[in-house]
């Protein structure tokens, strides 16, 4: 097979970057490879009855597949440069934002329209919040909900599926470098840049597939196999950081006035004992809890929707403690999954413990539970966090619930629930240029598989970017 572009993952940035070349290129072929299946074929087998708890399939549909790990994500669009990612330091901040609403409009136009455009802007409750020695972050959300997110996906697939090679159940496993020689081409047209000149081999089960322009969005799940990508072609990169937290689970009515005008609240903590940054992330407004598997390890995350009949009595959000490590530990990852699969191992999964109990140093237990005033939506083993997290963490988790609980009362009740963990992995970031390229002309690094984008609004401006930037040069 020989394409003119090769995009290795269908999550946010591969879609836009797909869509924004077939717009702009018409005439070009384009294959994308996916791990996982279409749409309309991804299913979590967890049903909460039969089937309770994560099974190790294959390919994890919550995390591959197309759409990535955000299609069945709370389908959350943060329109801002305060958090997200650092695209605006390739890209610049205008350009950035400028893309970011060029995406917003793309999701409109293919079945997010009515949803509504939450902004921070003009708020009080940042007053509110600089008095409780807290700090809400700027942003305007763009919430689809996962159900009209999926719609979304779904329509963007339909208008693509005729015009792009998709080539699903198709993990690559390595990209080669090809030599001139092996192109049958000679010098001049190897650096003259033209398109019939294949620069790059992505390798996969059943053979292989040749193009010229190489882009590269393997989303966060993709973590290990783009250091063994950047390995293999001596592309220089930096150790990232990890988040490392808690689902936090209570009444809807306690968040209320702050989900009801801004929707998602990122609120930033720095805590008296350590002065860790603390912070809330992904928060559902009426949700459920949910599990995902990343490489094999079972966490914790969280959805909402639109629906008015799927919306529950609780609202769920994340609170994460960000890790950066200096030398000589540079394994980032490694260190948050270890957390987790000793969490998997204590627990068979998710741990879930009332804040009560995690105040009082003693593990929740099913009786407890069941006697709890806030209704589980997941089905997590009843157990103690202290066991799982460090006390670093772990004293900053409980600083930064009774720090809430001065804006929202009732954040820091006995039977607000606790699960975990919920872990968020960061790939190490990727050395690129200001056009997302590495070090090799034509290999493009985008989305949260680059380190540099942490976000569904930064991922999918970063493939609409080099899109622009490889239809530009010819």
């Amino acid at each position: 097979m020989k394409y003119d572009v090769i995009i290795v993952g269908a999550g946010p940035g591969g879609i836009f970057s797909a869509y924004e070349l077939m717009k702009r290129r018409p005439g070009w072929k384009i294959g994308v490879f996916e791990s996982g299946t279409e749409l309309e074929k991804r299913h979590c087998p967890i049903d909460g009855d039969k089937i309770k708890s994560c099974i190790g399939c294959k390919s994890c549909s919550i995390m591959s597949g197309f759409g990535g790990a955000g299609a069945f994500s709370d389908g959350k669009y943060n329109i801002t440069n305060d958090f997200g990612g650092t695209l605006y330091t390739h890209i610049g901040r205008k350009k950035a934002l400028e893309l970011m609403h060029y995406v917003d409009q793309i999701n409109l136009d293919h079945g997010g329209e009515g949803t509504k455009l939450y902004s921070t802007a003009g708020t009080a409750f940042k007053k509110i919040c600089i008095q409780n020695k807290l700090r809400l972050l700027d942003a305007s959300v763009r919430h689809l909900g996962t159900d009209k997110n999926y719609i979304v996906l779904k329509n963007l697939y339909a208008e693509m599926k005729d015009h792009i090679d998709f080539h699903f159940n198709t993990p690559v496993d390595s990209i080669e470098l090809l030599s001139r020689e092996e192109t049958d081409g000679d010098s001049a047209a190897f650096s003259e840049s033209s398109l019939d000149t294949p620069r790059y081999r992505v390798h996969f089960a059943d053979g292989s597939a040749d193009a010229h322009y190489c882009i590269v969005s393997a989303g966060r799940s993709g973590s290990k196999w783009m250091e063994k990508v950047c390995r293999d072609l001596q592309i220089p990169t930096k150790s990232n950081r990890v988040d490392i937290g808690v689902r936090v689970e209570l009444p809807a009515v306690v968040f209320s006035h702050l989900t009801d005008e801004l929707y998602e609240s990122k609120i930033v903590y720095r805590t008296e004992k350590f002065e860790d940054s603390v912070r809330t992330f992904c928060m559902n407004p009426n949700g459920i809890v949910v599990t995902e598997n990343t490489n094999g390890i079972v966490t914790v995350n969280g959805h909402s929707f639109e629906d008015p009949s799927r919306k529950t009595e609780n609202t769920n959000f994340a609170l994460l403690v960000s890790k950066h490590f200096s030398e000589p530990f540079k394994d980032s990852n490694g260190y948050g999954e270890s957390i987790a699969r000793l969490s998997n191992m204590l627990g068979g999964g998710v741990i879930v413990q009332r804040f009560g109990d995690l105040a009082r140093g003693r593990r929740s237990n099913p009786a407890r539970i069941a006697e709890c005033t806030v209704q589980p939506t997941l089905q997590a083993t009843p157990g103690d966090l202290s066991l799982v997290l460090p006390k670093r963490i772990l004293d900053g988790i409980i600083e930064m619930i009774n720090a809430l609980d001065k804006i929202a009362p009732g954040t820091a009740n006995n039977d607000t629930l606790l699960y975990g963990v919920e872990v968020k992995f960061y790939n190490m970031e990727v050395s690129l240029d200001e056009n997302l390229e590495t070090n090799h002309p034509g290999l493009y690094v985008i989305g949260d598989g680059s380190g540099v984008t942490h976000s569904l609004s930064h991922a999918s401006a970063s493939g609409v970017y080099v899109a622009e930037v490889i239809s530009s040069e010819q």
